[in-house]
């Protein structure tokens, strides 16, 4: 993969449509290819965009897009859909900056979590459709598949998970945003979505669970399961995930994909 020269990086900030601010962290290299919004992992509950900056900035340097890390609200003191609320926000303002190149929705952990459901959003209220590219979300809040037990230790344990999913969502109905797309009716409508995911991920079976789904709807997906590698990869100095994040930015579905045509209705028993 060919490096590209280390990106500028500065400040901003957006405002959600709840009027909370959301400080952005901006990566932009030279002639950048498009702009990814992402969303970092950490449980709902913990990390930074500043935590994350290694990560981001590399992704931008390696990629040639321009990375918005969005500093989204977190759990418990903000529940659920406050975070899908920010980088909903993050999407807005990446779209009023980025001219005419795509810009996508991506994330690590439970910010993938959280770029799926604003993708899905962003489809429901009939706005742009942004590609996601996902780093391992988890998706069930029940932690139910079978990879949540198959390799004992394992990072996330189910408990912890569970209950890091109880303190991100709140009881409080929300009638346009889903807390993760397998609760959807239908994911027709989506734009392309690349997932990676590691086979000794406990969030595998969530992640193999929603690329099946999406294919049910027909909607262009890619998944790459890497063998031995587990959770929170990104992290790693010798990440393999990090490393097949440009790789899915590279695909063509994705990388040629500027502005989804919005829905012009919303599908049928699908929120609105």
């Amino acid at each position: 993969m060919t490096t590209i020269t280390a990106p500028e990086t500065t400040l901003s900030s957006a405002v959600a449509s709840d009027g909370a601010p959301v400080p952005l962290l901006v990566h932009r290299p030279a002639n950048p290819r498009g702009w990814i919004v992402w969303a970092h992992g950490g449980s709902w509950q913990h990390g930074s965009a500043a935590a994350w900056a290694p990560v981001t900035a590399a992704l931008a340097a390696s990629s040639g897009w321009v990375v918005v890390s969005v500093e989204y609200r977190l759990a418990p003191a903000h529940r659920f859909p406050a975070a899908v609320l920010d980088v909903l926000a993050a999407l807005d303002w990446a779209e009023t900056h980025s001219g005419d190149l795509p810009v996508v929705v991506g994330g690590d952990s439970a910010g993938g979590t959280i770029a799926a459901s604003a993708a899905l959003a962003r489809r429901d209220t009939g706005d742009r459709v942004p590609a996601q590219v996902l780093a391992y979300p988890p998706l069930d809040p029940r932690c139910a598949s079978p990879s949540y037990r198959a390799r004992s230790g394992a990072f996330p344990n189910r408990a912890d998970l569970r209950a890091a999913w109880r303190l991100w969502m709140d009881s409080t109905p929300e009638p346009t945003i889903l807390p993760t797309p397998l609760e959807a009716p239908s994911l027709a409508g989506l734009a392309p979505v690349s997932l990676v995911v590691g086979s000794d991920d406990p969030v595998r079976d969530d992640v193999i669970a929603y690329a099946d789904r999406l294919r049910a709807d027909c909607i262009p997906t890619t998944l790459e399961v890497l063998p031995g590698v587990g959770h929170a990869d990104v992290l790693s100095p010798r990440s393999r995930v990090l490393s097949a994040v440009p790789a899915a930015l590279s695909e063509s579905s994705l990388s040629e994909l500027s502005t989804p045509t919005p829905q012009p209705t919303h599908l049928e028993g699908t929120p609105s």
